[in-house]
């Protein structure tokens, strides 16, 4: 009789516990793609395979954003001092009898043409201040996976300029036949066969497109030892 009962527990344990595997990869990983057009001049290739707190990785060009922007700071300013001056003709207008509504409605057409030329001249300067900023890449607290360009290489908007990743947590995804996933989301967790305290994090209720029969499901790691690393995953 007890070896009956053995039996059924190990046929049991069996039944109700599910194997995968799957690599430990980072939190997330991301594709940096420019977002502006221009001519690779710098790429700091040291910094590749490598974990960068805070360091510069690409730039591009953007010598002659920079005189447009000089330029158009200083045509900014005088259009501003010149609205002041037309203003105050305006206002002298107001008080000499002599002058008729028509010239006033002209000083006025002047104003509000000098205002629409400021306001081009500002939303011009946000948008190249906004190229400038993009033309240098920066990246913190960030491992730099893969560099794709070169020094000289031109580039659009949408190409690929580097990969990175963050290694603050890792990520076990594996893929859990749709039958199964109520039953795995009150199970204890075992990795290589040891026991851990570790949940799902994600389990999606929509067919994955690929495995059609199966929930993606993702479990994160928080201080994983070594990522890429090919683990046993136990629901038990």
């Amino acid at each position: 009789m007890k070896k009956i009962i053995t039996g059924l527990a190990l046929v049991s344990s069996i039944l109700f516990s599910s194997e995968y595997y799957a690599k430990i990869e980072p939190i997330n990983t991301y594709n940096v793609k420019s977002s502006v057009a221009g001519k690779i001049t710098f790429v700091n290739n040291d910094k590749e395979s490598k974990t960068v707190k805070s360091d510069t990785i690409v730039k591009i060009d953007s010598k002659i954003n920079k005189i447009d922007l000089k330029q158009s700071e200083i045509k900014l300013s005088n259009l501003k001092e010149i609205l002041k001056l037309e203003q105050s003709t305006l206002e002298s207008y107001k008080k000499v009898s002599s002058k008729s509504k028509f010239d006033k409605d002209n000083q006025k057409i002047k104003i509000l043409n000098i205002i629409s030329s400021i306001s081009d001249l500002e939303t011009k300067i946000a948008t190249l201040e906004d190229t400038i900023s993009n033309k240098t890449l920066i990246e913190k607290n960030r491992y730099i996976y893969n560099i794709a360009v070169e020094v000289a290489d031109y580039v659009n908007p949408g190409t690929l300029l580097y990969s990175t990743m963050d290694l603050s947590k890792g990520k076990l995804e594996i893929f859990i036949p749709i039958s199964q996933a109520d039953d795995i989301k009150n199970k204890t967790i075992y990795i290589d066969g040891a026991k851990t305290d570790l949940t799902i994090s994600k389990l999606y209720t929509v067919a994955d497109t690929k495995h059609i029969s199966s929930y993606k499901c993702e479990i994160i790691i928080p201080t994983p030892e070594k990522f890429s690393k090919l683990v046993k995953i136990e629901f038990k």
